[in-house]
């Protein structure tokens, strides 16, 4: 699209400057939009003057704050282009992306100071800038402080690219996922017919921002339509209960994944917690189980799942609050910037109901991946249909139902078994905290399913339990013939259970 950029920061700062911008919680910093565009001028002024220019990656290793939007914005007002580090990763992960994307700066928390040295020695990058994240004296503050501020953006288009995202890497090296200017302002766009989505919008961003689904769902759609951001350094559940009961903040809006929401269940100051306030609360990035959307119906606050992925730029399809709770269960259909079908293994549309692979197109898919064209051959199909690797249907009033990976889809007794559906209804069983089903091998089966679970101190689960529950709930076939309890399921850095681990392990651990 040849269609000029616009930079959010200076438009809000000519038409509400006093507007808040950014409440962050840890520093108690207040900044409104002519202070963030100062500050913004300022990080671009100090990247440029670390020779900085447009199309170089700037990487971030960095909890959340107020700075690390700000380093955002910087990047863009001079055209570069933001490398979002997971600081959950560790230092040969941490290393091999900064050298597959040939980073040329690196801004970073002093609390990762010790992997910051160590990868300034391993990888070769020149520029690195220190910041405390809570507006104290540092090299990030001292560099802002003697910057002229730079005003006005390096003309850009919406196809130029504006971050780099590495995908989680669960089976192999991650691949970095570009994302456009024209991505990061369709899909707010997409979504904005859905929330409370005006300047008087105000979001907790507790979930941390070097993730999509944080990013573009809560705190990009806030400066985009000129909100305010409420930053939470890192997600806490006594912590976000308080905010959210906080009536200064005046918090309105969530994105939170379920297992945050789960924890806020858990936690007794939920009882008292007023979430009238919220006009919109969104979840998504691993299965709903329903029975938490349920619980939280009877609470008043409507959690509407929505599905993306980061090579969507988190924006897909949403579940609208008026399809609430006959719907329950569904990603929702399609956003106005995003089309979604169903397709066959050779890229042919299915019949409504059909089972096959969810496929993406429009405004907010990726181009593709970082210098990988083996990659982008096998994710595209041709028309330039992204391939989800996810498994799902559309029924016939438009709703898409997600089944599961198709990688973590198992065969027994010749039919298909997709975990997320039994793995939903584990979740209504009050002894289980976290559960995941895998297919393992059976002579007379061919698969069959274990359950891997985590249950509540106190209390106890066993198989019989499990297939009492669901008999009269899921076919003969698709019920577990395993149970292995644990203390924790095990996870990725960004919160993604790795089944994969949990099927080389399993064979040996069920003397299989």
């Amino acid at each position: 699209m040849s269609i000029d950029t616009i930079d959010w920061i200076a438009h809000h700062a000519r038409t509400t400057p006093q507007k808040t911008a950014m409440h962050d919680l840890a520093s108690g910093r207040v900044y409104n939009y002519a202070d963030m565009h100062d500050r913004v001028g300022r990080v671009a002024a100090m990247l440029s003057d670390k020779g900085i220019k447009k199309g170089d990656r700037v990487a971030f290793l960095m909890l959340n704050s107020s700075d690390l939007m700000e380093v955002i914005c910087g990047c863009w007002r001079i055209g570069a282009v933001v490398l979002a580090l997971n600081f959950r990763l560790t230092l040969p992960e941490w290393d091999f992306i900064l050298k597959d994307s040939e980073a040329s700066m690196v801004i970073y928390d002093d609390v990762f100071k010790d992997a910051a040295t160590a990868l300034e020695e391993s990888t070769g990058i020149v520029h690195w800038v220190e910041t405390t994240g809570l507006g104290k004296d540092s090299a990030y503050e001292a560099a802002l402080s003697s910057a002229a501020p730079v005003t006005e953006m390096t003309p850009q288009i919406l196809d130029d690219q504006c971050m780099l995202m590495y995908s989680s890497g669960t089976t192999g090296r991650p691949k970095g996922v570009i994302i456009t200017h024209g991505m990061v302002y369709f899909a707010p766009a997409g979504g904005a017919r859905y929330g409370e989505s005006t300047p008087n919008a105000v979001s907790l961003n507790n979930m941390p921002l070097f993730h999509i689904g944080a990013i573009v769902t809560t705190a990009l759609p806030s400066i985009w339509i000129g909100g305010t951001m409420v930053i939470m350094r890192m997600f806490n559940v006594e912590a976000t209960l308080d905010a959210i009961n906080n009536p200064e903040l005046g918090i309105t809006a969530l994105f939170m994944v379920p297992a945050a929401y789960n924890g806020l269940r858990a936690h007794p100051k939920a009882q008292s917690t007023d979430f009238s306030r919220i006009e919109i609360a969104l979840t998504g990035a691993e299965t709903v189980p329903t029975e938490l959307v349920h619980h939280w119906i009877e609470r008043g606050l409507y959690i509407q799942e929505g599905y993306g992925m980061t090579e969507t730029t988190g924006s897909g399809c949403l579940l609208e609050k008026a399809a609430i709770p006959a719907k329950v269960g569904s990603a929702g259909k399609s956003l106005i910037h995003s089309r979604i079908e169903i397709m066959d293994g050779a890229g042919n549309i299915l019949p409504r109901g059909s089972l096959g692979e969810i496929c993406f197109k429009g405004a907010c898919v990726t181009p593709g991946y970082w210098r990988n064209v083996d990659a982008n051959e096998q994710a595209f199909h041709a028309g330039g249909w992204f391939r989800s690797g996810d498994i799902g249907r559309m029924d016939d009033d438009g709703y898409i139902y997600i089944e599961d990976r198709i990688k973590d889809m198992y065969i027994s007794a010749g039919e298909n078994v997709y975990p997320a559906e039994i793995e939903n209804l584990l979740y209504q069983l009050p002894q289980i905290t976290e559960a995941a089903v895998v297919g393992v091998s059976d002579e007379k089966w061919g698969e069959v399913g274990c359950v891997v679970c985590a249950v509540k101190p106190g209390q106890a689960i066993s198989l019989d339990v499990i297939n009492t529950h669901l008999e009269s709930r899921l076919a003969k076939y698709k019920q577990p013939a395993h149970l292995h309890i644990v203390d924790a399921l095990p996870r990725n850095a960004t919160g993604k259970v790795l089944k994969f681990e949990l099927r080389k392990t399993l064979p040996e651990i069920l003397n299989l």
